[in-house]
């Protein structure tokens, strides 16, 4: 899928829409009789075609087994989901893709841990501060790339991932008190997972050096640790073995601080006890 087009390689995008449309065309049918033959509107296949939109997995996932192209649909859409991804955030989603140990510290609940539901409102919030309200098909791609991102907690083998979460993040509502409760719950579910290790840090754990940005801490199978650092409107990723080490200390006296993970389990369902009452 490395073909060239006008001297520069093809968007993943373009590839995806290209390979759909071939695809098609190779079982002899229309847009209109694949339509009728699967779930999908007309217009929506139409457009993954041409690459106006960006589809969720399970639709990739259910166009591999009609057309029996294995994962191929699957594997081509993780490469088009980043192109909806603004280019800052590439080298890390491409090293998160590939860790093997994760360390994470949120002061909001992070996008690998967000449900469908709550990603959407979040997403729609910041396409209002950003002054693109109303583009709700962006917004939906936003949120098919982001909950994308959550099959790596699923893979085999999976990689070992810590969260930390400062009690902001939980205590800050949407709207939607179902929305909420959805995505405490999911929050209990993932952190039920083998691989995963989910702490809240309280407010009584009071000043600490993580207080101002999210930080996350990557290893891979080979090769030194990196550090992602982001906060409003701005993410940098850090190579520098000291500045590295830096977060790591730092790191470690959040996790010091935090309740444990048997406590941060119990506190997030006394809260969602709390949102159902």
């Amino acid at each position: 899928m490395d073909e060239l087009v006008d001297g520069e390689r093809e968007s993943g995008r373009a590839a995806l829409g290209r390979t759909l449309r071939l695809l098609r065309e190779k079982s002899g049918k229309t847009l209109g009789q694949l339509a009728g033959e699967t779930s999908y509107d007309k217009s929506y296949l139409y457009r993954l075609e041409t690459g106006e939109r960006l589809s969720k997995r399970a639709v990739m996932e259910d166009l591999d087994r009609y057309h029996g192209s294995g994962d191929l649909l699957v594997r081509l859409w993780r490469d088009a989901r980043k192109d909806v991804i603004k280019d800052k955030y590439k080298a890390f989603m491409e090293l998160e893709a590939t860790a093997r140990v994760m360390w994470k510290f949120q002061l909001r609940v992070p996008g690998l841990l967000q449900t469908e539901d709550y990603a959407r409102v979040v997403l729609s919030g910041l396409s209002r501060a950003q002054t693109t309200a109303g583009n709700g098909e962006e917004v939906e791609e936003q949120v098919a790339a982001r909950v994308g991102r959550q099959e790596m907690l699923h893979r085999q083998p999976a990689p070992s991932v810590r969260v930390i979460l400062d009690e902001g993040a939980l205590r800050r509502r949407v709207p939607k008190e179902k929305v909420w409760a959805d995505q405490l719950v999911h929050l209990v579910d993932v952190a039920e997972l083998a691989s995963v290790t989910l702490q809240v840090l309280p407010f009584t754990a009071g000043v600490h050096d993580l207080m101002n940005s999210d930080l996350t801490l990557m290893w891979q199978r080979v090769g030194e640790p990196v550090a992602y650092v982001e906060g409003n409107g701005f993410g940098e990723l850090v190579d520098d073995p000291d500045k590295v080490l830096s977060y790591r200390l730092s790191y470690d006296l959040v996790r010091d601080a935090a309740l444990t993970p048997a406590e941060s389990t119990t506190f997030i369902k006394r809260l969602l006890e709390e949102c159902r009452s």
